[in-house]
């Protein structure tokens, strides 16, 4: 007698040890059956992220001082060295030139104090004056040495600080936030603008632990982009080394292809992991092998003699032409994937 052995068709996503066969039943037409089988479930995981700039940078006041000058606004592209805020330096530039003329002040004593000393120097060789004289003299020039050189350090530490009046892109990028308005105060600390560098972006995401191993060595992970509804490969996969004490998570890092378009920061993302071989153990069955009688839920397994019995079970998600059995058979049943034919068989 001829028969045709019937093969389900392997799920993309899950492994299936599957055996099909058909058993002749006391010279009837062949039962086609399916035997049971446990499965690893290979599943993909995904975990909320957020998009952050390489570079991302805070610009914050070094001095006091009332903004006078706001030369950009938010999505600006500025330039490094460019120009973006000015603080009153009024005040600054004042010191700057009194600091300069005690400069100029103190250079004129040195000039004098030099001149004595050589003075001294002639009339000690002629032993007009004594030596206590000439080591008065030589004092009063290094003492004026001195004190040029200290008030030239505290000129060039006042013209330093009225450089921070001024504040400038440390690079080329794009201008995210200015959270001050002209006429406001500025204090040391407080931030100016906020900018980034708009060529390279990372998605960062936290990772439970259970999922982190999955990360190790992996060479690239797709990243969906919920806003631009694309998916983009991500690449050089980073793991920091800290783990959250409330939250058990691993932060990872993701690098995101050079020049991707309608990227900034703080944007949603998705990061799928890749599909973890440490699964759940489950029990697929065909679809066609389920019996539905109002309440009952059932399949007909064969029994020792070769006879299909109907026997309850609670089923689970339906994965394709497959359902997951939770409950009512075991690896090894033989499940008739016809349970019409199955009921006639007596």
């Amino acid at each position: 007698m001829e028969s045709t052995l019937h093969r389900p068709p392997l799920l993309p996503t899950l492994a299936l040890a599957l055996a099909a066969s058909l058993l002749p039943l006391h010279g009837r037409a062949a039962l086609a059956v399916h035997e049971v089988a446990a499965a690893t479930a290979a599943q993909r995981v995904s975990v909320d992220a957020v998009v952050e700039a390489v570079r991302d940078t805070t610009l914050a006041a070094q001095v006091q001082g009332a903004v006078v000058v706001l030369a950009v606004k938010v999505g600006d592209a500025v330039k490094a060295g460019q120009e973006l805020v000015r603080i009153d330096a009024r005040a600054a530039q004042q010191s700057a030139t009194a600091s300069a003329a005690q400069v100029d002040a103190a250079k004129a004593s040195l000039a004098v104090a030099r001149r004595d000393y050589e003075r001294s120097q002639q009339l000690f060789a002629k032993q007009y004056i004594s030596q206590a004289a000439l080591d008065r003299a030589n004092a009063q020039w290094q003492a004026a040495q001195a004190q040029v050189q200290s008030l030239q350090a505290q000129a060039g530490a006042v013209a330093t600080q009225s450089g921070f009046f001024s504040v400038k892109a440390p690079y080329d990028g794009v201008v995210s936030e200015v959270p001050v308005a002209l006429g406001d105060m500025a204090m040391p600390g407080r931030p100016l603008v906020r900018l980034h560098d708009p060529k390279s972006f990372r998605v960062t995401a936290p990772v439970p632990l259970a999922l982190a191993p999955a990360l190790q060595g992996a060479a690239a992970l797709d990243v969906e982009l919920a806003s631009q509804r694309i998916t983009v490969p991500g690449t050089a996969v980073q793991m920091l080394p800290a783990v959250d004490a409330a939250t058990h998570t691993a932060q990872a890092r993701i690098a995101l292809p050079q020049q991707t378009q309608g990227l900034a920061p703080g944007m949603f993302a998705r990061v799928w992991l890749p599909a973890s071989a440490a699964g759940p153990q489950r029990l697929m069955v065909p679809s066609s092998a389920l019996v539905r009688r109002a309440e009952l839920t059932g399949v007909y397994v064969l029994g020792e003699a070769g006879h299909p019995l109907l026997r309850q079970v609670r089923a689970g998600r339906t994965d394709g032409g497959w359902v997951e059995i939770l409950s009512g058979v075991r690896p090894g049943d033989k499940v008739a994937t016809d349970p019409q034919a199955a009921a006639k068989v007596r």
